[in-house]
């Protein structure tokens, strides 16, 4: 019989998931209204056509140090910002690379293109309001997941937000961040595929060690911005991508979490208690 410990367990891994499927539902809805809005512009006058494909142009990058303009056609523009960010029916079923959808939570971020010579480690300095919080990023075995980050860092994409979901409590030690609007549902306006997920094991679970930094995600292939960083040894479903190891500050994550968890908003987010917010992303 299983204790009353492990169905603890059982139950926040299952609300946590709950929330994250929320979510992905709310944010199809908004893109759904987002394309029937869009069609019905562009069938109502050719002109507002023009003017709706000048907005939804996305910017494109051929690496993380450089970034140039381009331009997509109407259709292509339109047809990017109604493809919601909707997970594959598997992990085999993934899209691989990233591929544009939704819509960004800041403007100017477009879509990093990938390089094999930035499969690299890097080191990553959170400065945050409690202090720096430092971690070894494994581009080695998660090389779209670590171009992303530095893609996204560079641009500014995580400078001031707020870290929106604490959970710790019942064998979850974790601390969600990387959306700029603090809501949950935000995305960089791309998503790319899981990695790494072999090194979890093949079971139906498994324990992310105190340290680890991981992709939240909505479901197989939707990665965008949002990590988690565990402060003590998790159990979750082997679905998260891990990605870096704490180096330095896992005290600082630790007293955020031991300060506790506000009551859950309107959304299912549980922010912590002691307000987190990321100052700056420094990588080297």
């Amino acid at each position: 019989m299983a204790s009353t410990k492990d169905r603890q367990r059982a139950l926040e891994r299952a609300r946590y998931e709950r929330v994250q499927a929320k979510i992905q539902k709310k944010r199809r809805a908004t893109q759904r209204r987002q394309r029937i809005a869009v069609v019905s512009s562009i069938a109502a006058i050719a002109v507002v056509a023009a003017v709706v494909a000048g907005v939804l142009a996305t910017s494109s990058s051929p690496s993380t140090k450089t970034a140039a303009s381009s331009t997509p056609s109407a259709t292509a523009s339109a047809a990017s910002s109604a493809n919601a960010c909707t997970a594959a029916g598997s992990v085999a079923a993934e899209t691989k690379g990233y591929h544009a959808c939704g819509t960004a939570a800041k403007s100017g971020i477009g879509v990093p293109t990938y390089s094999a010579a930035a499969a690299k480690d890097y080191t990553v300095t959170l400065t945050t309001n409690h202090g720096d919080i430092v971690f070894t990023a494994d581009g080695k075995n998660a090389p779209y997941t670590v171009e992303s980050f530095v893609y996204l860092a560079e641009k500014g994409y995580y400078t001031n937000t707020k870290c929106h979901r604490l959970v710790w409590a019942s064998g979850l030690f974790m601390l969600q961040c990387g959306d700029p609007t603090g809501s949950g549902g935000g995305t960089p306006g791309y998503a790319f595929q899981d990695e790494n997920l072999a090194s979890l094991g093949t079971g139906s679970s498994a324990t992310y060690k105190a340290g680890t930094v991981a992709m939240a995600n909505a479901g197989p292939g939707t990665n965008g911005s949002q990590f988690f960083l565990v402060g003590k040894d998790s159990t979750l479903a082997p679905s998260y991508t891990p990605w870096g190891t704490i180096t330095k500050g896992l005290d600082i994550l630790q007293t955020i979490g031991n300060a506790g968890a506000q009551a859950a908003d309107s959304t299912g987010n549980t922010a912590p208690k002691d307000a987190t917010t990321i100052e700056k992303v420094t990588v080297s």
